[in-house]
């Protein structure tokens, strides 16, 4: 099991709350398939850590965050554990379609203490919102991630997607239709994973 220090310092409390998480998901992944059967002996590695690492990409002035497509809460709920220590100014916001999931998700928020708003339903039925970023972990292709993430964008937000081995390909799909400037980082936790920032985003053909 790789140590969160690994990846980032957390406070014991903190700490406390991530365990707490990774005990519901072991118990309640027996009532509803959470996450991948495959996934689950090494969830803390594939799952948590995954996430934790998404947290230094988190501008420390950004006030609002959305998780597309949170599932069982990765990457969102990590995130909002893990900022209401470091920025407890910031609203995190997860949004799931299946009612079971978010059946889970509001169990994690109430067992474990998360500040952390939990919408039930689909992405782009959420209207009239606006956050500083975007998350979302393995929902869909990024050129369908950019279509539900542009909504959402302040003009200056921007969006923190991780993604696996065909990421360039991904971009260049993207760039048919969007005009956006992006960062790529290698993954802490997966040889072919990287972890792309998008800025600036604008449709193709407009100011």
């Amino acid at each position: 099991m790789r140590k969160i220090s690994d990846i980032y310092n957390v406070s014991r409390e903190t700490f406390s709350k991530l365990e707490v998480y990774h005990s519901s998901l072991l118990e309640w992944q027996n009532k509803f398939n959470l996450v991948s059967k495959n996934s689950l002996d090494d969830a803390w590695n594939r799952h948590f850590v995954d996430s934790i690492q998404l947290v230094e990409y988190i501008p420390d002035d950004a006030k609002s965050l959305i998780d597309m497509g949170s599932g069982a809460g990765f990457p969102g709920m990590v995130l909002a554990i893990l900022l209401n220590e470091r920025t407890p100014y910031l609203k995190v916001t997860l949004v799931e379609s299946i009612t079971k999931k978010t059946l889970y998700l509001n169990h994690v928020k109430e067992t474990a203490s998360v500040k952390v708003e939990i919408i039930n339903g689909r992405v782009e039925q959420i209207k009239n919102r606006k956050f500083d970023v975007v998350t979302s972990r393995a929902m869909t292709s990024l050129i369908d991630l950019l279509d539900y993430a542009y909504p959402f964008l302040n003009k200056k937000g921007g969006c923190v997607f991780p993604k696996g081995k065909s990421w360039n390909e991904e971009v260049n799909i993207a760039k048919n239709k969007w005009n956006f400037n992006f960062e790529v980082f290698d993954s802490k936790t997966s040889e072919e994973g990287k972890i792309i920032l998008i800025h600036n985003l604008v449709l193709r053909g407009t100011k």
